[in-house]
């Protein structure tokens, strides 16, 4: 059955002082399933904050790893491993079954993509370890671009696991490309719902936008997802902290209502 979760990195940022223990009340006022948890790199070395969340009773089906993991895969920095090795312990703390992973990001980006190629199934012996499905992520590119990233994987991996974000596809013109039902059905485990406003690479336009703020044919994306009978969860990631480290609850609110009337 579907979920819709928010991912806590919509609601804890610097802004706020990533505080993970504002998630509660944030949970009492969202009309949604459930978190992904959104990893920071000020949280290795402490186990304490994991403790903490897990002892706060939240439901939290997914993980998001630490986005620096894919710039160190791509430099063949053998850290990677041991951050990752962390970010497994902490969902299969949380009681997540599902990891999301940016298996390139940063500068480095896909520049190196050889190496990434080949961490992958070092990354997912370690995540199946903790009982973890891990899924790759359609992430933004320099050089190539993200469903030619993911179908290369595909070829290597062909039992391989994805999550799907709308606005890496929009960024780069290609959301049409996964309407394909043989793909669909072998590959997308989990969605990522966020609009995109810019033109094709647009980096200037690179942000998270709530649903309708952009120009991502939602109509026909969900008519594909329908089609599919896709039964994974959405997760919503659009930035929603003021200047000031408010939330804007209502707008989140909004973003799942819509996600609801488009999957009834």
């Amino acid at each position: 059955m579907n979920r819709i979760l928010c991912s806590t990195g919509a609601l804890i940022t610097r802004r706020n002082g990533r505080n993970h223990r504002l998630l509660p009340g944030f949970a009492e006022k969202l009309d949604f399933d459930g978190f992904e948890l959104m990893i920071y790199q000020s949280w290795y070395g402490s186990g304490d904050i994991i403790d903490d969340i897990a002892g706060m009773g939240l439901v939290i089906p997914t993980v998001h790893c630490e986005k620096e993991i894919g710039e160190l895969v791509s430099e063949g920095n053998a850290q990677a491993y041991d951050r990752f090795e962390f970010d497994c312990k902490a969902a299969e703390t949380v009681g997540a079954k599902l990891l999301v992973l940016h298996l390139w990001n940063g500068l480095v980006s896909d520049s190196n993509f050889a190496e990434n190629l080949r961490a992958y199934d070092r990354l997912r012996n370690i995540a199946e370890k903790h009982g973890l499905l891990l899924t790759a992520e359609n992430v933004v590119c320099n050089v190539s671009s993200p469903m030619e990233r993911l179908l290369e994987l595909e070829t290597g991996y062909p039992d391989i696991s994805f999550t799907f974000d709308t606005k890496m596809a929009q960024f780069h013109g290609e959301l049409e490309r996964i309407y394909n039902e043989e793909f669909w059905q072998k590959h997308i485990r989990h969605l990522h719902i966020n609009d995109y406003g810019g033109g094709v690479k647009d980096w200037s336009a690179l942000q998270t936008l709530h649903i309708g703020s952009g120009n991502v044919d939602f109509d026909s994306f969900f008519g594909f997802v329908r089609k599919m009978g896709y039964n994974g969860d959405f997760t919503v990631e659009a930035a929603s902290v003021s200047p000031e480290g408010l939330v804007d609850i209502d707008k989140l609110n909004e973003d799942f209502l819509k996600i609801k009337g488009y999957i009834a």
